[in-house]
């Protein structure tokens, strides 16, 4: 599903972090207790190009694989990604495990077909999340 949202630019982690917890709240309940993993692609100023949910999971976890994060940054010609999941759990850190191999294969992946990954953003509740960029994670 690719949800189009209105040419927004990121300034800052808060402005990802916001636009992706309206996004979920607008679904349906049930669906809110799932695991989602969007990708949001953006131009050389960081401008929204797409959002795209890439992965559809359980209460615990979501399967990401790099095919599925940059199938349509590359069809659309995106400069640069950001990578966002929820935790259902309410709780951003500490990463799991997992989160943070998934953020390095696809910076690695990224870096191979040169759309920088900028950040990798959990969102929790309310105002909460958990950014690896602003946390010196994301390896450029």
């Amino acid at each position: 599903m690719v949800i189009s949202e209105s040419k927004k630019k990121i300034t800052q982690t808060k402005d990802i972090a916001n636009i992706m917890k309206v996004i979920l709240s607008k679904e349906e309940e049930i669906d809110r207790m799932k695991e989602h993993c969007w990708v949001v692609g953006v131009n050389q100023k960081n401008v929204i190009q797409y959002i795209e949910l890439v992965s559809l999971g359980s209460l615990t976890c979501s399967i990401v694989h790099p095919r599925e994060v940059f199938r349509l940054a590359i069809m659309k010609g995106v400069a640069s990604i950001f990578l966002v999941h929820n935790h259902p759990s309410g709780e951003v850190a500490p990463p799991s495990k997992e989160d943070n191999e998934i953020t390095e294969r696809i910076s690695e992946a990224g870096k191979i077909i040169a759309i920088k990954l900028l950040d990798h953003v959990i969102i929790g509740e309310q105002e909460s999340y958990y950014s690896y960029a602003s946390m010196g994670l994301i390896i450029q």
